[in-house]
């Protein structure tokens, strides 16, 4: 039997029940049946829709713009943190702990709280609940939507219930990750001058990106800064062989105005002189980035229900989706970003009602 929702209720306490759902990605039917029953139980005026284990709801009032809510309905595995907790102390006030407060329960709460509770909403709305975020691209719920159902991620502006500590944060950085090689010849580590080392020939790789300089751009008055990093690093054979093989794996976090072909660009002129030389580079991933749009009329009433509050998002999150599809689109939700998929994950309740006031007052 579906665990029961009840949609009008304290956003905060709402939030506490879809924790207590577990929905570790790839096990989301419990609560993909809870939000579906109760969405089509509590709201007025949505078309509701379920597709696999992703929930999708929308109304057609005919108004002249649409907003799109969206919100990942999995989380990590769970680590001894279920169910929640509520603590209340000098320290942190009022908090609500438990896996998925953070990444994302808070924020699908929100969604679904005001699509039960405001009665006349200014805009068209559509909510769209998906699952397999949290694992291989490949799985990712609103992918599927993406290709089978594409006419529901129609709209205007786009909101992401991501975790941002309440603060709207823009668009996303892109990420490429490329594997540099090189190769030698393998000899025995005794009579070394009859080989050639692969593994040194990486110290002009590793020299060039502690050199590197990242780049910092102004985009809608966001800040993006870039980064590139080596992220691991590959090679022997044994302790008495000279390596003929190894490889750096390189991650180049890139702001939303490069396009992918544009980063891998860069990053083959950063080691132009290296690949002169012999060494290989191979794009092993790649996803664009999102433009803020901040500058769309639907995105501007958004920065200002929230007082102007607005920064950058750091790293790859979902609105790039909607970005490649020409829709503004932020990340906003309860939740400090870097306390997402730990052990003692938790949100402020009062970050809960913020977010929730700061969305009820712009669709109003």
């Amino acid at each position: 039997m579906a665990a029961v929702l009840d949609l009008t209720a304290d956003p905060v306490d709402l939030t506490a029940a879809l924790v207590d759902i577990e929905s570790e990605s790839r096990n989301e039917g419990p609560i993909a049946d809870a939000v579906e029953s109760a969405l089509r139980a509590q709201t007025s005026g949505f078309e509701v829709i379920r597709h696999g284990n992703q929930v999708l709801a929308r109304t057609d009032r005919g108004r002249d713009r649409r907003v799109i809510l969206a919100g990942h309905l999995d989380t990590v595995p769970v680590a001894g943190n279920l169910p929640h907790r509520r603590t209340s102390d000098d320290a942190e006030g009022d908090v609500l702990h438990g896996c998925g407060t953070v990444d994302m329960k808070s924020g699908d709460a929100v969604f679904l709280h005001l699509a039960a509770t405001l009665t006349d909403p200014g805009p068209d709305l559509t909510l769209i609940f998906y699952d397999c975020e949290e694992i291989a691209a490949q799985y990712n719920g609103l992918g599927f939507i993406e290709r089978e159902l594409p006419d529901w991620l129609v709209g205007d502006v786009a909101i992401l219930g991501e975790p941002t500590a309440g603060q709207i944060e823009a668009g996303c950085q892109g990420t490429l990750r490329v594997r540099l090689s090189t190769a030698g010849t393998r000899a025995h580590s005794a009579r070394s001058w009859m080989g050639d080392n692969a593994i040194h020939k990486l110290g002009a790789v590793l020299t060039t990106l502690a050199a590197y300089t990242p780049r910092r751009v102004d985009i809608d008055g966001c800040e993006y800064r870039e980064g590139l990093s080596a992220v691991g690093l590959g090679g022997g054979v044994a302790g008495n062989v000279i390596p003929d093989a190894a490889h750096v794996d390189v991650n180049f976090r890139f702001a939303p105005d490069r396009s992918e072909e544009q980063a891998v660009a860069h990053v083959r002129e950063v080691f132009a002189e290296q690949l002169s030389d012999g060494v290989t580079l191979e794009v092993t991933d790649s996803a664009a980035g999102a433009l803020p749009g901040l500058g769309h009329p639907a995105a501007a009433a958004l920065v200002a229900a929230a007082d102007g509050r607005f920064r950058a998002k750091y790293g790859w999150t979902d609105v790039a989706r909607f970005s490649a599809r020409g829709i503004p689109a932020v990340n906003l939700g309860p939740g400090d970003p870097n306390l997402a998929h730990r052990v003692d994950e938790r949100v402020p309740v009062d970050q809960i009602r913020d977010v929730t006031s700061i969305l009820r007052d712009y669709l109003s």
